[in-house]
């Protein structure tokens, strides 16, 4: 364990999605408890839901104005710059202000101003790269970075060999907790005697999934021995409610969002979801199965580079976007009925997990600031 003398001030910046602000949570988390005097500020946008979550997590939270450039021709994209533009100003201010010891990028957002920021001011800086292959942010960001978390190997392909240091990723810690199956059972609203696919969208939903669960819903409806807990995000959540109301299916739980994901992942024994490299990593700490369904809408396509890692070694299965509608609930119940595939699937996924992520980011941190 490395030994820092002072307390220090740190800069934690990202967010967007929960990929990004529970991995960041988590880093902070493992900070406080190797260093209690440490201080910790994040950065994140405005209007995104780092704004709730972090105050929730108990750390303090500025928001920056910036937003993301559009990939199709829109006007937003002339909006982006001037948002980039104050996102920048208001970053180096904020820099110039709490002047932190160092600063952590966790992708997001608000990355990029906060640590171009930093690196200006002569601020050491992390990067946590969650992805099998990082975005154009991360690659510029790395140029300047002391150390580089990353989560799958074989990263040298972009970043420089000796400031790379293989973590993965750090996950909520409350879903390494043990959860009593029954009463998640109970909790949840769900039948014991039942099996359960477990399907997620990720925190906002996915269109691309519900439409693949509502085109074979009643197929769904009619399986005596099988249950779905579906979190098909708020935005959808109204309209799918009532669709599921006229089927009346008992074994059908709608949900626009689930809170307590240990309770979730407890009762699941095929769990549908997004490629993200949080999600993914949680699927392989539990040792859960799963068909991934990488999302299109993601830059360098990433989702389906992290997909297809585990993919080619047996560790899940893939389902593309536009073959949702055709292939999701099949596949999901065929791998239900298949309890030696289902197996496999569970003990590949596990060779992917890294237990103590958040304590060795935690650890590169003291490493940077006791320098």
């Amino acid at each position: 364990m490395v030994k820092v003398d002072k307390k220090f001030k740190i800069i934690i910046s990202g967010g967007g999605t929960g990929g990004h602000i529970f991995p960041a949570i988590a880093i902070a988390d493992a900070v406080k408890k190797r260093n209690p005097e440490a201080e910790i500020l994040f950065v994140g946008a405005k209007g995104k839901m780092e704004m709730d979550k972090v105050p929730a997590a108990g750390y303090k939270i500025v928001g920056l104005p910036v937003a993301g450039f559009q990939r199709r021709l829109t006007f937003k994209n002339v909006i982006f710059f001037f948002k980039l533009a104050a996102s920048l100003w208001k970053a180096r201010n904020i820099v110039r202000s709490f002047r932190p010891d160092m600063a952590v990028g966790v992708g997001g957002y608000a990355s990029g101003p906060v640590l171009k920021a930093a690196s200006a001011a002569g601020i050491p800086t992390l990067l946590q790269e969650q992805n099998s292959y990082p975005g154009v942010t991360n690659k510029i960001l790395a140029k300047k970075a002391k150390r580089i978390c990353v989560a799958y190997p074989n990263m040298e392909r972009f970043f420089p060999p000796s400031r790379i240091v293989l973590t993965g990723n750090p996950v909520r810690q409350n879903l390494l907790r043990n959860v009593d199956r029954v009463q998640a059972y109970q909790k949840l609203g769900l039948n014991s005697d039942k099996r359960t696919v477990l399907v997620l969208g990720g925190s906002l939903g996915a269109g691309s999934i519900n439409n693949g669960v509502i085109e074979a819903i009643d197929r769904m409806g009619k399986q005596d021995n099988v249950q779905l807990l579906w979190q098909c995000g708020p935005y959808y959540y109204e309209k799918l409610r009532e669709l599921v109301e006229v089927k009346r299916f008992d074994n059908v739980k709608l949900v626009p969002f689930i809170a307590e994901m240990d309770l979730a992942y407890a009762v699941a024994d095929v769990v549908v979801s997004r490629a993200g490299a949080g999600t993914i990593s949680e699927l392989a700490l539990l040792g859960k199965a799963a068909i991934l369904v990488p999302s299109p809408n993601v830059s360098e396509d990433h989702q389906t580079k992290n997909a297809m890692s585990l993919v080619k070694e047996g560790a899940a299965l893939m389902v593309s976007d536009m073959e949702t509608t055709e292939k999701l609930i099949p596949e999901a119940l065929d791998l239900l009925k298949n309890e030696e595939r289902r197996k496999s699937l569970e003990g590949q996924i596990k060779l992917f997990a890294h237990v103590n992520s958040a304590e060795q980011i935690a650890e590169e941190v003291e490493r940077i600031v006791s320098i």
